[in-house]
C-alpha cells in the first residue's frame, strides 16, 4: 500500500471512529489505542480507569497488534480478566515514527473486521 493510502485510510478510520463516538475531534494514536485495549479486555462498564490501567490498556493493543508477527505470545487472562502476553522476540523498528507508522498499518488491519 502507497504512502497517500495508508494516510487516506487513517483519516477515514479516526474520523469513523470519531463519528461512532459522536464526536468531532479525530481520536490519535494513543486514544485508538486505549480503544483496541477496552475492546481486548472486553469490559467497560462506567468504570473510571486510573492512569496506570489506560497505559496498560494501551499495552493490551500493542501486544494484541503484534501478536500476529509473533513478537508476543498471548498466555492467559488474571483473576481481574485482564490479558497478558509474553514478548518472544524483540520489537525490531527503532525511531518513535517508524514504529508508529508499523502500529497505525497494524491499526487498520485490526478495524477492517470493524468496518469491513
Amino acid at each position: 500500500m502507497d504512502q497517500w493510502e495508508v494516510d487516506f485510510k487513517w483519516l477515514e478510520l479516526r474520523h469513523k471512529i470519531a463519528a461512532s463516538m459522536g464526536r468531532t475531534d479525530l481520536p490519535d494514536l494513543q486514544s485508538i489505542l486505549f480503544l483496541i485495549g477496552l475492546q481486548e479486555l472486553g469490559w467497560w462498564e462506567d468504570k473510571k480507569f486510573s492512569k496506570e490501567e489506560k497505559q496498560d490498556l494501551m499495552h493490551v493493543a500493542v501486544c494484541t497488534l503484534l501478536e500476529e508477527d509473533g513478537y508476543y505470545e498471548f498466555v492467559g487472562r488474571d483473576h481481574d480478566g485482564w490479558p497478558h502476553w509474553r514478548m518472544v522476540k524483540p520489537f525490531e523498528y527503532k525511531g518513535i515514527e517508524v514504529q508508529e507508522s508499523i502500529l497505525i498499518m497494524k491499526v487498520l488491519r485490526y478495524f477492517e473486521s470493524v468496518y469491513g
